[in-house]
């Protein structure tokens, strides 16, 4: 999703400046002094944040991108693992699945993501608690922070607005991922069978969001006006995915300045995890 200020952790992991956009970094332990002198925290550093900004990534992909050796690789990511940074998991294939067992990939945890986020969430919670409350609770409570959650987006929606009507049609959902990982959300677009796939792999709310799935949907929303068609939200790194799903179907290629006048049924279960 789209704000926040925190860091990285465990022993592998250096202090402010290092680490997500603006660079600050949570700093939870202490390396050996050893350890900062050959640079070893800095190159977790790069590891973590390449897996960050590309999603759950394989020791042979972190090579070729960071430069290192695979045994290097390896041996940083033992150490991130070991920290509960990263954790490993089984690649995920699209499409049809080659012969032999899929690659093992690394993935950031809850832990690890933290180490990217802003420390102001439980303020922010606190917000939106206090006008769903001061709106009366229940529906009208919810109905208030869906009116929130809209309103924080509309100078980003003219943003990537502007963005997306200088590019043709097929170009709008690569042009939307480029808008949306420089403000944050380290995101990228792929192809899919019968559309593309829209995946954020950092959401900078992600635990506000966990209570406040407006968050999420008032995105998805977004997303469905600036693409002019419908979307659907697969999954949300606030309901406990490794990334922010969003498929984007092939068929429709209205205008971006096109404004859909109800929201889909996709997008209004957006950030509840419907898959």
């Amino acid at each position: 999703m789209i704000e926040a200020t925190g860091g990285l952790i465990g022993r592998g992991l250096s202090g402010p400046e290092e680490l997500r956009n603006n660079g600050v970094v949570k700093n939870v332990g202490e390396a050996p002094q050893e350890e900062l002198a050959t640079g070893e925290r800095s190159t977790r550093n790069r590891i973590a944040r390449s897996v960050l900004d590309h999603g759950p990534s394989t020791v042979a992909e972190l090579a070729g991108r960071l430069g290192l050796t695979h045994a290097a690789v390896r041996r940083h990511l033992d150490a991130l693992v070991a920290d509960d940074v990263v954790a490993p998991r089984e690649q995920r294939v699209y499409g049809t699945r080659t012969r032999g067992r899929p690659a093992k990939v690394f993935a950031l945890t809850d832990c690890g993501r933290d180490a990217f986020d802003q420390s102001y969430d439980k303020l922010a919670a606190e917000a939106l608690h206090w006008i769903s409350q001061s709106a009366g609770g229940g529906e009208l409570g919810e109905a208030a922070v869906s009116a929130f959650a809209r309103a924080r987006l509309a100078a980003t929606a003219e943003k990537y607005r502007e963005q997306l009507t200088a590019v043709a049609p097929e170009q709008r959902a690569e042009t939307l991922a480029r808008a949306l990982t420089a403000d944050g959300y380290a995101a990228t677009a792929r192809s899919a069978p019968v559309g593309e796939q829209l995946c954020q792999h950092h959401c900078p709310v992600a635990h506000v969001a966990e209570q406040f799935p407006q968050l999420c949907e008032a995105e998805t929303e977004l997303f469905s006006r600036l693409l002019g068609t419908h979307v659907q939200r697969l999954a949300t790194i606030a309901h406990g995915d490794g990334v922010c799903t969003t498929f984007i179907p092939r068929a429709e290629t209205v205008s971006p300045q096109h404004q859909p006048k109800t929201t889909t049924a996709s997008a209004s279960t957006a950030g509840r995890n419907p898959a």
